[in-house]
């Protein structure tokens, strides 16, 4: 558990002024307004970042009930009566002030791991061998930034006698500031990669910058036959006074390894260093999971552990989910799937993206017994469920002996099961309807046998979202705008076939500013799944005014005909003041009021029954530099008309004409907020954008085709050669285009292409994988990362909408955070 600091403590720690209620403990930090870790003995920490000011949420999280705030903005306590506040200068410097002070307190051993790749696979297989020899805590998920060492550091305690805690760098300077609150004990260097090269001038600085960290440590765990730009890593660590614990497959100094062989998923790992020779069984074959092992591997036989002891963890390690997964449920529910870890910090991650899914009002949380929190059950347990009280969870279902022994801390009607097995057996399904579930377990406890009982579909070929992708993009497009520009974001054909209403509730707890759909059904789906956010409806019809009005949609009006229509459709339900959006056409020819119309539309927008929200127009060309004359032109035209139009509606509405690629090339027509579309699911010219969807799926089947055999309907794939032909769950009915058949296209197995052979089929495709070393059951990459579906985009002489919209709901969506 936490030690609970004083107040005035922290004035003391952070060199800070103490303003209002100085009487008062923290024990827990909170750094976004969103996620609370409830309300009593909590410190909110308002941090200014680059697209944020936690200071602007100190009136909404006093409103909520925290007391005691960390703040570099002098507040007017006159606003917050009851509130002790900590004035500092820098409010992120004084939490990494506070982390290093708890760190200093720490007895045990810090063991702390940098390194471009393989940080948090490292840092959870220590833990999972580790944890069953000593008390361990360890950086929840991939808190290694500025802000996320320290919270990790905040978890410190004498009840733990090892830490491991990651540390990540992005720019030259920032691993300094993290050496002075980690000052790890011992450390491992992972590799040196090309992530954050940007910021770099070669990978030799970087690795420089990186092992700062381990100046002052006793011991470095590191890859001896690591070269960097032909440089061997021992160069680098002339000046480092820590013990050098290098590991290598290739030389013959230091704890050597190799690998002897492959068989049934495992390779065999031979172990030699003087009189020691030892073999271990790798549950994993692929060459980055032995490297991560070897670092794991040479670090316990550094503390002590026997290779024995070690051996029989390995038999147990897994692999490292770090992402959430958001899955559709029986019964019209939504599943939250997170087995990554146990304790308190995720368990309040976890509770953030349950909050945030908005289509229902039932929320339950189905969890197992927390393992190594260095807590008494009583301490432990208690704070769960007052966590899950906080978070007005209705239902509670746990799993567990230590928990169950706990069910006093309970609200009444928390249900307890001894086991999976027994929970499955008694578990009445129904109870699930319409409700949001979090199902969160420790990894003994196989929780994906309730994952896949709860599930709505179980089907291999997947759309995966990646909303840590989606968030970067739209603080990437954010950071392009000026102060006050607002944001509305398209969310139309189902977020370009991501899922709107999912989507949506991500981008409200985002606070972006406006929503955009096609037609009024996606609107009203969005208002059905709790969506509060202002919606704008692109294309109405007569019919549709009264369900507009009805659920709070804001219409486009871009005809003579629709304005007075809706004008008598409010004014028969005797609605005044609802809200427009004024389509003018500059030159894109679509749909929209011309400049012959204004002087008609400017009388008829002076009906009491309606409010010009906004004016704009679309773009016939914002992508293309060879039209960015007639970009700027329209841009013109429609100040121009909304002038004009402005001087019968008031100035208190908002200009918007940019789209996605217009915010990346034209600053200065930003106006008074922005559409971004296809941008925000990763989908532009810039390097910077990461791609949100990944379509995937996995072989269903092999089999070896003689040369002159042919493959598929028509007999269209002829054999060549004798082949291995893999047969994959994905086809035209999927998304998949016929076009893309016969070998016109490839998809990705094991990182390698491999093209199609024979015509696409309903359901299905086959692949050619001669050479490729395929197994029943490994993934496809359709397109994602490594498969851009750009390029699926220009095979197809089509533009990545069409592909995107085009994949049906009977794919399963499944969205993952980290």
């Amino acid at each position: 558990m936490t030690d609970a600091i004083h107040i005035k403590e922290i004035e003391r720690i952070t060199d800070g002024k103490l303003f209002g209620n100085g009487d008062g403990s923290v024990r827990y930090l909170a750094t976004d307004s969103r996620s609370l870790p409830g309300i009593d003995e909590v410190i909110f920490i308002a941090i200014r970042g680059e697209h944020h000011d936690g200071n602007k949420y100190i009136a909404e999280v006093y409103n909520r009930g925290v007391r005691f705030f960390l703040t570099d903005n002098q507040p007017d306590c006159k606003d917050f009566p009851e509130a002790g506040f900590v004035l500092v200068d820098d409010s992120l410097k004084a939490l990494q002030r506070l982390a290093g002070e708890r760190r200093k307190l720490f007895r045990g051993t810090v063991i702390s791991i940098t390194g471009s790749n393989g940080k948090t696979i490292v840092k959870e297989w220590l833990y999972q061998i580790l944890h069953e020899h000593a008390r361990v805590v360890r950086s929840p998920r991939s808190y290694n930034s500025q802000l996320g060492v320290p919270l990790s550091l905040w978890q410190l305690s004498n009840s733990f006698d090892y830490a491991i805690i990651e540390a990540g760098i992005s720019r030259p300077g920032e691993m300094q500031i993290l050496e002075k609150i980690i000052a790890p004990d011992i450390g491992i260097l992972t590799n040196i990669g090309h992530a954050h090269a940007e910021n770099f001038k070669s990978d030799e600085e970087k690795l420089k910058e990186k092992l700062q960290l381990f100046r002052n440590s006793r011991m470095l765990v590191y890859r001896k036959d690591l070269d960097i730009h032909e440089k061997p890593v021992d160069v680098f660590l002339k000046n480092t006074n820590a013990k050098k614990a290098g590991w290598s497959l290739k030389q013959e100094s230091g704890w050597r390894f190799s690998v002897k062989g492959t068989s049934s998923g495992a390779a065999f790992l031979l172990l030699s260093k003087e009189n020691t020779r030892y073999e271990f069984r790798l549950p994993f074959t692929d060459d980055a999971s032995i490297e991560n092992l070897c670092h794991v591997i040479t670090l316990l036989l550094e503390i002590g552990l026997t290779p024995e002891q070690i051996s029989k963890g390995l038999e147990k390690i897994e692999p490292v989910r770090m992402r959430l997964e958001t899955l559709k449920g029986i019964f019209n529910s939504t599943i939250v799937n997170d087995g990554y870890n146990s304790d308190l910090t995720g368990l309040g991650v976890a509770l953030d993206v349950l909050d945030q899914q908005r289509k229902h009002s039932e929320r339950a949380v189905i969890l197992s017994d927390f393992y190594q929190s260095g807590m008494v059950p009583e301490q432990l347990y208690g704070e769960v469920a007052a966590l899950l009280r906080f978070r007005n969870i209705n239902k509670i279902y746990c799993i567990g002996e230590e928990i169950s022994g706990c069910r006093h801390l309970f609200n009444e009607g928390t249900k307890f099961y001894e086991d999976v097995g027994q929970f499955l057996t008694q578990f009445d399904k129904r109870e699930i309807r319409d409700t949001a579930v979090l199902i969160k377990g420790a990894r003994k406890f196989r929780f994906e046998e309730i994952t896949s009982q709860l599930q709505l579909q179980y089907h291999k070929t997947v759309l995966e979202i990646n909303m840590d992708a989606l968030i970067h993009n739209l603080n990437y497009f954010r950071s392009l705008l000026r102060p006050g520009t607002k944001i509305m974001v398209m969310v139309k054909a189902l977020a370009y076939g991501i899922g709107a209403y999912e989507i949506a509730g991500y981008l409200q707890h985002e606070k972006v500013d406006y929503l955009a759909v096609a037609f009024p059904d996606e609107g009203i789906r969005l208002r059905n799944s709790g969506v509060q956010l202002p919606v704008m409806v692109m294309n109405t019809d007569f019919r549709d005014y009264r369900q507009i009005v009805e659920n709070r949609l804001e219409p486009e009006i871009f005809s003579r005909e629709g304005l007075q229509e809706f004008i008598r459709e409010c004014r028969y339900l005797g609605i005044s003041d609802h809200p427009v959006h004024i389509k003018l056409d500059t030159g894109m020819h679509r749909l929209g009021f011309e400049e012959k119309d204004l002087d008609w539309l400017c009388e008829h927008l002076q009906a009491p029954e309606i409010r010009v929200r906004s004016i704009f127009t679309h773009l016939a060309g914002s992508d293309d530099e060879g039209l960015d004359h007639f970009t700027r032109a329209q841009a013109g035209k429609m100040k121009v008309m909304a002038e004009k139009i402005m001087e019968v509606a008031g100035r208190d509405v908002l200009l918007h004409t940019l789209n996605s690629a217009g915010i990346e090339r034209f600053p200065e027509l930003q106006f008074d907020m922005v559409r971004l579309g296809i941008g925000l699911y990763g989908i532009g010219e810039s390097k910077v954008l990461q791609p949100v969807s990944t379509f995937k799926t996995v072989i269903s089947q092999l089999r070896d085709v003689e040369a002159g055999e042919t493959v598929g309907y028509g007999r269209s794939g002829k054999v060549k050669r004798r082949s291995t032909v893999a047969t994959i769950p994905v086809g035209y009915a999927d998304g998949v285009n016929r076009r893309l058949g016969n070998g016109r296209y490839a998809f990705l197995v094991g990182g390698k292409k491999a093209p199609t052979i024979g015509n696409i089929c309903m359901d299905m495709t086959m692949l050619d994988v001669t050479g490729l070393g395929a197994n029943v059951g490994d993934e496809v990459e359709i397109f994602g990362s490594n498969m851009p579906v750009a390029n699926m985009a220009k095979t197809l002489d089509t533009i990545v909408y069409e592909i995107l919209a085009g994949i049906p709901e009977r794919v399963k969506r499944v969205y993952i955070k980290e």
